[in-house]
């Protein structure tokens, strides 16, 4: 269990630099919007994986208490890690919005592209718009996630 915070940390690296080739380097030379589909789903990936480390870490020095409900365990990172972490309300609010419109492009019932951005449609017709602006937001909110994930853990081993 000790290591298994090192390999969430390992994984969302490797998944980071891909995303950040596909946003941008692939995109801007294909303009094919899809692929902001697929960098957010990547992106998503790596603060999943960094939230995961966090609390397996802190779970291991018994700091907090981990539940099988996702939910019930963002909320404690949100309550009790973010802070230890030196992540602030803003980037927790930027990883809800993350997370919310990541299950929305999972559960979405139909999306397009229109002009500069991807369009989402939820099944009671509601629209979530996704542009490459957003996605760099996005990006930049998981290198520092990352940065401070690797910080706080790796200075500590």
């Amino acid at each position: 269990m000790a290591e298994k915070y090192l390999e969430h940390i390992n994984e969302a690296e490797k998944i980071l630099k891909i995303a950040k080739h596909f946003a941008l380097v692939i995109f801007p030379a294909v303009k094919d919007k899809k692929i902001l589909l697929k960098v957010l789903e990547e992106i998503t990936k790596v603060i999943k994986n960094c939230i995961s480390s966090v609390l397996q870490y802190e779970y291991i020095y018994k700091r907090i208490n981990l539940y099988r409900n996702p939910k019930t365990n963002f909320e404690v990172f949100k309550n009790q890690c973010s802070k230890r972490f030196n992540i602030n309300q803003n980037e927790v609010i930027l990883i809800k919005e993350l997370f919310e419109l990541s299950e929305k492009h999972r559960k979405s019932a139909m999306e397009f592209t229109a002009k500069e951005k991807v369009v989402i449609l939820s099944e009671s017709l509601e629209t979530f718009s996704l542009t490459i602006d957003k996605i760099k937001l996005f990006l930049t909110l998981a290198d520092s996630i990352l940065l401070k994930t690797k910080d706080i853990i790796l200075r500590k081993i």
